[in-house]
C-alpha cells in the first residue's frame, strides 16, 4: 500500500514545476497623452507593426482601473488614448500580444502595439506602441513611437512614462 503513494508523491512533485510554469493572467492597460509636446519618431509605425503577436480579440475581460482613467480626462491635461484589459498566459517562453485602439486604415490604427510577457520569478514586459495620425484620405503620416521593458508584480500598478506618452499596467493572477 505505501508503494503506489510514494509513487504519486514522486509523480505530483515532478508535474508540480510544470504546473506553475504557465498561468493565467488578467492584464490592463491604460495609455494616455500627458503634458508636453507630441515626440513624433523618425519612422511612421511600420505595415506589420503587430509580427507573430497574437490580437486579444476574445480573450477581453472588463476593465478595472475606470477611477485612475476618469482621472485622466483634458481638464487635468489628459487624453485617454486606450483603456483595454484581457486574459492571458504568462510563463517563461515570451507571449505576445497584439492591441489596438479606433478605427482601421488601410492596416492602421490610431493606437496600435504589442505586449510581450516573460515570467520566471518575476513578470517582464516589453511594450512597443504606436501613436498614428492620418492624413486626410486615410493615409499614415506620422507617429509617435512608445517601446518601454519594464519588470511588474503581481497586483501591482505600475506607471510607465515616456515624455508626452504614458501608460499604466496590472497584471493580476486569475
Amino acid at each position: 500500500m505505501m508503494r503506489p503513494l510514494h509513487l504519486i508523491a514522486l509523480l505530483l512533485c515532478l508535474l508540480a514545476p510544470s504546473a506553475f510554469a504557465e498561468r493565467l493572467y488578467q492584464v490592463e492597460l491604460l495609455v494616455f497623452r500627458q503634458a508636453g509636446d507630441a515626440v513624433i519618431a523618425p519612422k511612421i509605425a511600420p505595415d506589420d507593426w503587430a509580427g507573430t503577436a497574437l490580437p486579444i480579440a476574445g480573450s477581453e475581460r472588463p476593465t478595472s482601473l475606470d477611477n485612475e482613467a476618469a482621472k485622466l480626462n483634458p481638464g487635468n491635461g489628459y487624453q485617454v488614448l486606450l483603456h483595454k484589459a484581457w486574459s492571458q498566459t504568462l510563463s517563461s517562453t515570451p507571449s505576445r500580444v497584439a492591441v489596438s485602439s479606433g478605427e482601421a486604415h488601410l492596416g492602421h490604427y490610431p493606437v496600435e502595439g504589442t505586449l510581450a510577457f516573460t515570467q520566471d520569478r518575476f513578470a517582464d514586459l516589453d511594450l512597443e506602441l504606436w501613436i498614428n495620425r492620418f492624413s486626410a484620405d486615410g493615409l499614415l503620416e506620422s507617429s509617435e513611437h512608445m517601446k518601454i521593458t519594464q519588470r511588474l508584480k503581481d497586483n501591482s500598478l505600475t506607471y510607465l512614462d515616456h515624455g508626452s506618452l504614458g501608460a499604466l499596467v496590472r497584471i493580476s493572477p486569475l
